[in-house]
Protein backbone atom coordinates (compact mmCIF):
# COMPACT_ATOMS: atom_id res chain seq x y z
CA UNK A 1 0.00 0.00 0.00
CA UNK A 2 1.59 3.31 -1.14
CA UNK A 3 0.68 6.77 0.24
CA UNK A 4 2.61 9.83 -0.61
CA UNK A 5 5.45 8.36 -2.25
CA UNK A 6 5.96 5.73 1.10
CA UNK A 7 5.14 2.26 0.80
CA UNK A 8 3.05 1.29 3.80
CA UNK A 9 2.45 -2.66 5.05
CA UNK A 10 -0.99 -3.49 6.66
CA UNK A 11 1.21 -4.88 9.61
CA UNK A 12 1.68 -1.01 10.35
CA UNK A 13 -1.80 -0.58 10.78
CA UNK A 14 -3.65 -0.02 13.92
CA UNK A 15 -4.65 -3.30 15.52
CA UNK A 16 -7.86 -2.98 17.01
CA UNK A 17 -7.96 -5.54 20.32
CA UNK A 18 -11.00 -6.63 21.74
CA UNK A 19 -11.87 -8.63 24.87
CA UNK A 20 -14.47 -9.98 26.57
CA UNK A 21 -15.14 -8.03 29.86
CA UNK A 22 -14.89 -9.75 33.04
CA UNK A 23 -18.19 -9.68 34.05
CA UNK A 24 -19.45 -11.43 30.58
CA UNK A 25 -16.84 -14.33 31.72
CA UNK A 26 -17.82 -14.34 34.79
CA UNK A 27 -21.79 -14.71 33.83
CA UNK A 28 -20.58 -17.64 31.25
CA UNK A 29 -18.17 -19.35 34.37
CA UNK A 30 -21.51 -19.47 36.17
CA UNK A 31 -23.51 -20.52 34.03
CA UNK A 32 -21.27 -23.45 32.55
CA UNK A 33 -21.17 -24.55 36.61
CA UNK A 34 -24.81 -24.38 36.92
CA UNK A 35 -25.61 -26.50 33.58
CA UNK A 36 -23.20 -29.45 34.25
CA UNK A 37 -24.64 -29.43 37.82
CA UNK A 38 -27.85 -30.12 36.73
CA UNK A 39 -27.04 -32.28 34.15
CA UNK A 40 -25.52 -34.39 36.56
CA UNK A 41 -26.99 -33.96 39.39
CA UNK A 42 -30.46 -35.31 38.61
CA UNK A 43 -28.47 -39.08 38.57
CA UNK A 44 -27.63 -38.39 42.13
CA UNK A 45 -29.50 -40.13 44.90
CA UNK A 46 -31.36 -37.18 46.52
CA UNK A 47 -30.23 -37.77 50.14
CA UNK A 48 -26.98 -37.06 49.21
CA UNK A 49 -26.90 -34.31 46.20
CA UNK A 50 -29.34 -32.10 44.59
CA UNK A 51 -29.49 -29.69 41.35
CA UNK A 52 -30.22 -26.49 40.63
CA UNK A 53 -33.47 -26.47 39.60
CA UNK A 54 -34.50 -28.52 42.79
CA UNK A 55 -32.74 -25.90 44.79
CA UNK A 56 -34.55 -23.18 42.97
CA UNK A 57 -38.28 -24.76 44.17
CA UNK A 58 -36.84 -25.34 47.54
CA UNK A 59 -35.76 -21.68 47.64
CA UNK A 60 -38.99 -20.45 46.18
CA UNK A 61 -40.83 -22.43 49.30
CA UNK A 62 -38.51 -20.73 51.71
CA UNK A 63 -39.06 -17.38 50.64
CA UNK A 64 -42.92 -17.51 50.34
CA UNK A 65 -43.12 -18.89 53.72
CA UNK A 66 -41.08 -16.48 55.23
CA UNK A 67 -38.62 -18.79 56.65
CA UNK A 68 -35.26 -17.36 54.81
CA UNK A 69 -35.78 -13.59 55.21
CA UNK A 70 -36.36 -13.66 58.76
CA UNK A 71 -33.69 -16.41 59.29
CA UNK A 72 -30.89 -13.87 56.76
CA UNK A 73 -31.80 -10.94 58.77
CA UNK A 74 -31.06 -12.74 62.21
CA UNK A 75 -27.86 -14.35 60.59
CA UNK A 76 -27.09 -10.64 59.50
CA UNK A 77 -27.63 -9.08 62.75
CA UNK A 78 -25.19 -11.10 64.34
CA UNK A 79 -22.26 -10.96 61.28
CA UNK A 80 -22.81 -7.21 60.64
CA UNK A 81 -22.20 -6.38 64.96
CA UNK A 82 -19.04 -8.42 64.95
CA UNK A 83 -17.55 -8.13 61.49
CA UNK A 84 -17.86 -3.99 61.75
CA UNK A 85 -16.39 -4.27 65.00
CA UNK A 86 -13.32 -6.56 63.92
CA UNK A 87 -12.54 -3.84 61.14
CA UNK A 88 -12.69 -0.89 64.21
CA UNK A 89 -10.85 -3.03 66.08
CA UNK A 90 -7.94 -4.51 63.43
CA UNK A 91 -7.52 -2.14 61.44
CA UNK A 92 -5.63 0.77 64.16
CA UNK A 93 -4.48 -2.26 65.56
CA UNK A 94 -2.71 -3.41 63.16
CA UNK A 95 -1.36 0.18 62.29
CA UNK A 96 0.40 0.11 65.68
CA UNK A 97 1.87 -2.66 66.13
CA UNK A 98 3.43 -2.14 62.73
CA UNK A 99 4.99 1.14 63.86
CA UNK A 100 5.38 0.12 67.42
CA UNK A 101 8.75 -2.42 68.21
CA UNK A 102 8.02 -2.67 71.46
CA UNK A 103 4.24 -3.78 70.78
CA UNK A 104 5.02 -5.76 68.04
CA UNK A 105 7.56 -7.69 70.18
CA UNK A 106 5.41 -8.01 72.92
CA UNK A 107 2.28 -9.08 71.64
CA UNK A 108 2.78 -9.84 67.83
CA UNK A 109 3.23 -13.37 68.86
CA UNK A 110 -0.14 -13.58 70.55
CA UNK A 111 -1.98 -12.24 67.54
CA UNK A 112 0.03 -14.93 65.06
CA UNK A 113 -0.81 -17.63 67.32
CA UNK A 114 -4.44 -16.63 67.85
CA UNK A 115 -5.16 -16.62 64.04
CA UNK A 116 -3.03 -20.04 63.48
CA UNK A 117 -5.77 -21.40 66.82
CA UNK A 118 -9.50 -23.21 65.83
CA UNK A 119 -11.12 -21.09 67.34
CA UNK A 120 -14.48 -23.06 67.07
CA UNK A 121 -12.39 -24.97 70.11
CA UNK A 122 -13.46 -21.57 71.80
CA UNK A 123 -17.12 -21.63 71.73
CA UNK A 124 -18.43 -24.06 74.17
CA UNK A 125 -16.42 -21.84 76.89
CA UNK A 126 -18.00 -18.74 75.13
CA UNK A 127 -21.53 -19.63 75.46
CA UNK A 128 -20.52 -20.55 79.22
CA UNK A 129 -19.71 -17.08 78.97
CA UNK A 130 -21.90 -15.27 77.25
CA UNK A 131 -25.18 -17.60 76.95
CA UNK A 132 -26.41 -19.17 73.94
CA UNK A 133 -28.02 -15.34 72.54
CA UNK A 134 -26.95 -12.73 70.31
CA UNK A 135 -23.69 -11.43 72.04
CA UNK A 136 -21.84 -14.78 71.85
CA UNK A 137 -22.45 -15.00 68.03
CA UNK A 138 -21.68 -11.84 66.92
CA UNK A 139 -18.43 -12.62 69.63
CA UNK A 140 -17.79 -15.93 67.23
CA UNK A 141 -17.91 -13.58 64.08
CA UNK A 142 -15.57 -10.27 65.65
CA UNK A 143 -12.94 -13.21 66.88
CA UNK A 144 -13.21 -15.18 63.84
CA UNK A 145 -12.69 -12.10 61.20
CA UNK A 146 -10.27 -9.49 63.46
CA UNK A 147 -7.36 -11.49 63.29
CA UNK A 148 -6.95 -11.06 58.99
CA UNK A 149 -7.35 -7.32 59.28
CA UNK A 150 -4.98 -7.10 62.05
CA UNK A 151 -2.24 -9.27 60.32
CA UNK A 152 -2.42 -7.88 57.12
CA UNK A 153 -2.68 -4.12 58.29
CA UNK A 154 0.25 -4.67 60.24
CA UNK A 155 2.68 -6.46 57.24
CA UNK A 156 1.10 -3.47 55.33
CA UNK A 157 2.73 -1.21 58.01
CA UNK A 158 6.11 -3.23 57.48
CA UNK A 159 5.95 -2.89 54.06
CA UNK A 160 5.88 0.75 53.70
CA UNK A 161 9.28 1.75 52.11
CA UNK A 162 11.54 3.60 54.94
CA UNK A 163 12.77 5.73 52.12
CA UNK A 164 9.40 7.40 52.47
CA UNK A 165 9.24 7.61 56.35
CA UNK A 166 12.45 9.24 56.19
CA UNK A 167 10.86 11.99 53.78
CA UNK A 168 8.47 12.66 56.23
CA UNK A 169 10.88 12.93 59.39
CA UNK A 170 13.05 15.04 57.36
CA UNK A 171 9.97 17.43 57.07
CA UNK A 172 9.45 17.13 60.72
CA UNK A 173 6.24 15.43 60.68
CA UNK A 174 5.17 14.26 63.88
CA UNK A 175 4.61 10.36 64.18
CA UNK A 176 0.71 10.84 63.86
CA UNK A 177 1.21 13.23 60.64
CA UNK A 178 3.45 9.96 59.16
CA UNK A 179 0.68 7.50 60.26
CA UNK A 180 -1.74 9.52 58.79
CA UNK A 181 -0.10 11.11 55.79
CA UNK A 182 2.26 8.45 54.71
CA UNK A 183 1.70 5.01 56.22
CA UNK A 184 -1.70 4.37 55.82
CA UNK A 185 -2.37 5.76 52.32
CA UNK A 186 0.83 3.17 51.66
CA UNK A 187 -1.07 0.23 53.92
CA UNK A 188 -4.55 0.27 52.29
CA UNK A 189 -4.55 -2.01 49.21
CA UNK A 190 -3.13 -4.22 52.71
CA UNK A 191 -6.27 -3.38 54.89
CA UNK A 192 -8.32 -4.19 52.02
CA UNK A 193 -6.76 -7.66 51.31
CA UNK A 194 -7.46 -8.32 55.23
CA UNK A 195 -11.12 -7.22 55.48
CA UNK A 196 -11.69 -9.02 52.26
CA UNK A 197 -10.38 -12.05 53.78
CA UNK A 198 -12.40 -10.98 56.93
CA UNK A 199 -15.42 -11.61 55.47
CA UNK A 200 -15.19 -15.30 54.61
CA UNK A 201 -14.25 -16.10 57.75
CA UNK A 202 -17.16 -14.20 59.03
CA UNK A 203 -19.55 -15.96 57.37
CA UNK A 204 -18.37 -19.55 57.90
CA UNK A 205 -18.39 -17.75 61.69
CA UNK A 206 -21.63 -16.85 61.20
CA UNK A 207 -23.20 -20.68 60.88
CA UNK A 208 -20.64 -22.63 63.44
CA UNK A 209 -22.50 -19.89 65.77
CA UNK A 210 -25.76 -21.03 65.30
CA UNK A 211 -24.55 -24.37 65.15
CA UNK A 212 -23.12 -24.72 69.03
CA UNK A 213 -25.50 -22.14 70.10
CA UNK A 214 -29.37 -21.81 69.84
CA UNK A 215 -29.86 -23.51 66.63
CA UNK A 216 -31.62 -19.96 64.32
CA UNK A 217 -30.75 -18.40 61.42
CA UNK A 218 -29.42 -19.78 58.43
CA UNK A 219 -27.57 -21.71 60.42
CA UNK A 220 -30.89 -23.54 61.91
CA UNK A 221 -32.19 -24.27 58.09
CA UNK A 222 -29.33 -26.20 57.41
CA UNK A 223 -29.27 -28.11 60.57
CA UNK A 224 -32.93 -28.77 60.30
CA UNK A 225 -32.51 -29.51 56.60
CA UNK A 226 -30.25 -31.46 57.11
CA UNK A 227 -31.98 -33.69 60.07
CA UNK A 228 -34.85 -34.51 57.61
CA UNK A 229 -33.14 -34.95 54.50
CA UNK A 230 -33.81 -32.45 52.54
CA UNK A 231 -30.80 -31.85 50.88
CA UNK A 232 -32.39 -29.41 48.27
CA UNK A 233 -33.35 -27.57 51.32
CA UNK A 234 -30.12 -27.06 53.18
CA UNK A 235 -28.59 -26.08 49.84
CA UNK A 236 -30.52 -22.84 50.12
CA UNK A 237 -28.67 -21.00 52.60
CA UNK A 238 -25.25 -22.57 51.49
CA UNK A 239 -26.09 -20.53 48.08
CA UNK A 240 -27.02 -17.70 49.33
CA UNK A 241 -24.03 -17.40 51.95
CA UNK A 242 -21.63 -17.76 48.97
CA UNK A 243 -23.65 -15.26 47.04
CA UNK A 244 -23.54 -12.77 50.05
CA UNK A 245 -19.66 -13.20 50.52
CA UNK A 246 -19.47 -12.94 47.36
CA UNK A 247 -21.66 -9.14 47.26
CA UNK A 248 -19.87 -8.07 50.32
CA UNK A 249 -16.25 -8.77 48.47
CA UNK A 250 -17.27 -6.58 45.73
CA UNK A 251 -18.52 -3.91 47.76
CA UNK A 252 -15.12 -3.81 49.80
CA UNK A 253 -13.22 -3.80 46.18
CA UNK A 254 -15.54 -1.05 45.04
CA UNK A 255 -14.73 1.14 47.91
CA UNK A 256 -11.07 0.19 47.64
CA UNK A 257 -11.05 1.81 44.09
CA UNK A 258 -12.71 4.97 45.59
CA UNK A 259 -10.50 5.38 48.44
CA UNK A 260 -7.08 3.86 46.84
CA UNK A 261 -8.04 4.50 42.92
CA UNK A 262 -3.76 4.66 42.62
CA UNK A 263 -3.74 0.97 42.89
CA UNK A 264 -5.42 0.10 39.98
CA UNK A 265 -3.27 1.85 38.22
CA UNK A 266 -0.30 0.24 39.66
CA UNK A 267 -1.53 -3.11 39.70
CA UNK A 268 -2.02 -2.52 35.55
CA UNK A 269 -5.23 -4.70 35.60
CA UNK A 270 -8.40 -2.86 34.25
CA UNK A 271 -11.85 -2.87 35.84
CA UNK A 272 -14.71 -4.04 33.46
Amino acid sequence: MTTGGHTRSLDDAPQLKWELPNWAITCMSVAFVIIAWEFFGRDVNPVFGSYPTAIAQAFWELVKSGQLLAALIQSLRAFVVGYALSVLVGVPLGLIIGRSRFLEAAIGVFITGAYAMPLVALVPLLVLWMGLGFAVKACVVFLMAVFPIVINTWLGVRAVPKTLIEVGKSFVASDFTILRRIVLPATIPYIMAGIKLAVGRGVVAMVIAEFFTAISGLGGIIINAANAFDTAKMFVPVIVLMVLATMLNSFVGFIERKVAPWQVELSGREES
